[in-house]
C-alpha cells in the first residue's frame, strides 16, 4: 500500500455552522452537497471532509457517529504572531480558544488550540525547527 492520505472525515453534529465558520475563515468548498457534507481542499492532494453526523454514522453502519475527540488537525504557520493572528481570526470566526497562544511543552513550539463550532480541534503552530515547503511537503527537523 502507498504511503498517502487524501481524504480526512470528521463527523459534524451542525453543518451549516460548520459551513459558516469556514466560510469567516475564507475558505472555499470543491464541494458543497447540502445536508450531507462538505469538502475543502486543505493541502495538495488533501481533502477535509465534513460529514452531516447522522450521514456519517449511517456510511458506518452505526446507531451514532463517534465525536471526532482524539483527534486534532494541526496548522503550522511561520512565525509566534502567526499564531496569533490565525487564533484571532478563529475566534472572530466562532471557534473556542483552548489554549492561548504560549510556548509549548513539548518540542520548542509556539501554538494554541482553537475548538471549532463542531467540536474540531485545531493546532496552531510554529515550530522553528520544522517547515512546509512550496510543493506541501512538511520537512521536520
Amino acid at each position: 500500500m502507498d504511503q498517502q492520505l487524501h481524504f480526512i472525515t470528521v463527523a459534524t453534529r451542525d453543518l451549516e455552522a460548520a459551513r459558516s465558520f469556514y466560510r469567516k475563515l475564507g475558505w472555499s468548498p470543491v464541494l458543497d452537497v447540502p445536508d450531507e457534507i462538505i469538502f475543502y481542499q486543505v493541502a495538495p492532494g488533501l481533502l477535509l471532509g465534513l460529514f452531516l453526523a447522522e450521514k456519517f454514522a449511517e456510511d458506518l453502519g452505526r446507531d451514532e457517529a463517534p465525536d471526532p475527540a482524539g483527534v486534532t488537525l494541526s496548522h503550522n504557520v511561520g512565525s509566534p504572531g502567526d499564531v496569533q493572528k490565525v487564533v484571532a481570526a478563529m475566534a472572530d470566526a466562532g471557534a473556542t480558544v483552548l489554549k492561548e497562544p504560549r510556548k509549548g511543552a513539548f518540542g520548542g513550539i509556539f501554538h494554541a488550540l482553537v475548538r471549532d463550532p463542531n467540536d474540531v480541534v485545531w493546532e496552531i503552530a510554529h515550530n522553528p525547527g520544522w517547515r512546509i515547503d512550496d510543493d506541501g511537503a512538511v520537512v521536520l527537523g
